[in-house]
């Protein structure tokens, strides 16, 4: 009997939600879930997760008491929503759940630390163990120190809008979990600046930037994880098949998991091995120039700090509204 694509894809690699729904991870029963702003943003739009939004609410006033101002209340549970959402997704799955610091400290490296100890303090209060979460940063030079701080205190960290191999080397030497290069957005920006309509899955420069970062990393034996992201088509999922994971939307799952055929594994570490790659060493100064050089990456990195933080200005004006409704 034929087996279907999602199948196969789990036997050779860990397969990951990418989503705050809830319902959609119990589904597609993967290993580990990744949330962002923008999932989050959404999934507290949803009537089935109000009930986490309001209990949001209702333990940050009972935590700040009956005369602490309705900004204050929303601040906080701001702070704790993506926990809140992460705590019902780890009933569910049995690996790990990635939380994302505030976009807006992209670029601030003492502020990011100290954010992603306060995240891991909070899950640590309700008894989850440091190995099931990921603390998640954008792929900054200022985000990647800080996650090297963080993991040599125990705490694993997932590296966000990763669009080049430069980020991915940084990320590497500092000893980061995973990283997260996010093929779909690397498409978008390519079909945009050349005007082409589409790429053959071989030849999508998403694709092709994940299989580079991938066999560097095998090739120089580094422990760092690859986590393709931000799939548009689940030809580019078939092309990396065989990465250590891949996060994938609800969408792109059920096509796979009702799609048959025989799946190929594309990546692997024995070829990665054999192949002729020279090694960088990349200090701020090589990262800068690479990153400055890269116009793909520089544009995208930026487009999504600027995405992640508008959607958490639309998440705090939300929390704003359904506060005063439960409070009239």
């Amino acid at each position: 009997m034929a087996k279907n694509l999602l199948d196969q894809l789990k036997a050779m690699t860990v397969v990951v939600a990418d989503t705050g729904d809830i319902q959609a991870i119990e589904t597609f029963t993967p290993r580990d879930a990744t949330t962002n702003p923008s999932l989050i943003t959404a999934a507290s739009q949803m009537p089935q997760y109000q009930s986490i939004v309001d209990d949001t609410l209702k333990g940050a006033r009972a935590t700040l008491g009956a005369s602490a101002k309705a900004a204050e209340v929303v601040s906080l549970a701001f702070e704790r929503l993506a926990v809140s959402f992460g705590l019902k997704i780890l009933e569910i799955i049995p690996g790990r759940v990635s939380t994302e610091v505030d976009a807006r400290l992209s670029f601030d490296t003492d502020a990011t630390i100290a954010k992603g100890r306060e995240i891991i303090a909070q899950y640590k209060a309700k008894g989850i163990s440091t190995d099931r979460i990921l603390i998640k940063i954008a792929s900054t030079w200022e985000g990647i120190q800080a996650a090297a701080v963080l993991e040599k205190e125990g705490i694993h960290c997932n590296l966000t809008l990763l669009f080049g191999l430069h980020q991915a080397i940084a990320c590497a030497e500092n000893g980061i979990t995973l990283i997260s290069p996010f093929v779909g957005r690397i498409l978008d920006w390519y079909k945009k600046d050349t005007g082409r309509d589409s790429y053959a899955p071989a030849e999508d420069p998403g694709v092709l930037s994940v299989t580079e970062i991938y066999n560097y990393y095998k090739k120089f034996g580094y422990k760092t994880e690859v986590m393709g992201a931000s799939f548009r088509n689940i030809g580019e999922i078939i092309e990396l098949a065989g990465s250590d994971l891949l996060t994938i939307a609800p969408s792109l799952l059920a096509e796979l998991q009702s799609t048959e055929g025989e799946l190929k594994r594309k990546l692997d570490p024995a070829n990665a091995a054999g192949q002729n790659i020279a090694k960088l060493n990349l200090d701020k100064t090589t990262f800068d120039r690479m990153h400055n050089e890269n116009r793909m990456a520089k544009e995208k990195l930026a487009e999504g700090i600027d995405g992640f933080t508008k959607a958490l200005v639309a998440l705090e004006e939300l929390l704003a509204a359904r506060l005063a409704t439960i409070e009239v």
